[in-house]
């Protein structure tokens, strides 16, 4: 829900002077395309030069270098240090978290050994198991399931449907997505007499303070061991942690990410969409790996790697600029080929 403000204090949240017309009033944020009089919109970018120039938006925020729109009709600018910085102020004022009342819904199942705190919400059709505990300002969605055992830190949101299995333990104030499965079994078998032969997964998942994890994200209970998330990595949807995987501290996994069993993940590193790792690798601090990389050995800390198999992007990008000349050189081969074989004819005549 939106909540309407004056130009006065958009100017005030974002430690301005306040321009022409301070009682105006805003309705929310828009894109430069689509903002009407009663919308804020930004220029992020110089490359969106000609849509600032279009827009109908009421205000516009920009950078103190930036050239404004003039001209009847032009939006009031806002000129601020950093816009990226200024659209996450006016989001959190427009766009404010909606209130939830603490407790527990009629229709939710809460054992009585569990313990959940008077400021905590759990919601319709949750179920919240034996020993489980939920701490201070936790809000807990409709649908969610949490496990025999499981500690639900201070301030942490678990959006609908998320599964939280027997044992996981959530930092504080770390967010989950729907969907997301948190302590499933990791994948482990043993061939024995031409059969997969489950191996027990009786470790845990830990998840440090302030992790965000996407919606139908899967983290793996370990074999033995905890599966561990650093504090402050982000997880975009779809990704894939695997059994006894540590990831560091401020890592970024974006979707559809996959990483094998045993992998360690350093702080700050970011893994783009659709990385996979092999089992046992380990990813250097803030290493990057481009999306679609396949990593079957170590990234060292800081380096880019690209490509499948992974290497370092500027060996990788030189071999995506000769497979292009590869047409050429196979028909340049052919041709040296025949020609050869012309000669040779020639000297055995």
């Amino acid at each position: 829900m939106t909540v309407p403000h004056t130009l006065r204090r958009l100017a005030a949240a974002l430690e301005l002077e306040p321009p022409g017309a301070p009682e105006r009033v805003f309705h929310g944020l828009a894109p430069l395309e689509t903002a009407g009089p009663e919308h804020v919109a930004f220029l992020l970018h110089a490359r969106y030069a000609r849509e600032a120039r279009d827009t109908r938006a009421g205000a516009l925020v920009l950078g103190r270098d930036a050239e404004a729109p003039a001209g009847e009709g032009s939006p009031i600018p806002l000129r601020v240090a950093s816009p990226h910085a200024a659209m996450l102020t006016l989001l959190r004022l427009f766009y404010p978290e909606p209130a939830v009342a603490p407790g527990v819904h009629a229709l939710a199942s809460v054992s009585p050994t569990a313990s959940v705190a008077v400021s905590a919400s759990v919601g319709a059709f949750a179920v919240v198991e034996d020993g489980a505990r939920i701490g201070d300002g936790a809000r807990i969605g409709a649908l969610v399931y949490v496990g025999a055992g499981a500690i639900i830190g201070e301030g942490c949101v678990l959006h609908p449907r998320v599964v939280v299995r027997d044992g996981v333990q959530l930092g504080r104030r770390v967010i989950v997505h729907p969907g997301a499965v948190l302590g499933a079994d990791g994948f482990g078998y043993l061939p024995q007499d031409g059969r997969h032969v489950k191996i027990p997964q009786v470790g845990g998942v830990r998840i440090e303070d302030d992790v965000e994890i996407g919606a139908n994200s899967a983290i793996d209970r370990g074999t033995l061991g905890d599966t561990v998330v650093g504090r402050g990595t982000k997880i975009d949807n779809l990704v894939q942690v695997a059994h006894n995987c540590e990831v560091g501290e401020d890592v970024i996994l974006v979707a559809q990410v996959g990483v094998s069993g045993s992998s360690r993940i350093g702080r700050g590193a970011t893994l783009a969409g659709q990385v996979g790792l092999a089992d046992h690798a380990t990813v250097g601090e803030s290493a990057i790996l481009a999306a679609q990389a396949g990593v079957i050995s170590d990234v060292p800390a800081r380096e880019i790697w690209g490509g499948s198999p992974a290497r370092p992007l500027g060996e990788t990008k030189r071999i995506w600029a000769a497979e292009r000349a590869l047409p050429e050189l196979v028909r340049k081969v052919r041709d040296l080929t025949r020609r050869l074989e012309a000669l040779e004819r020639g000297r055995e005549a």
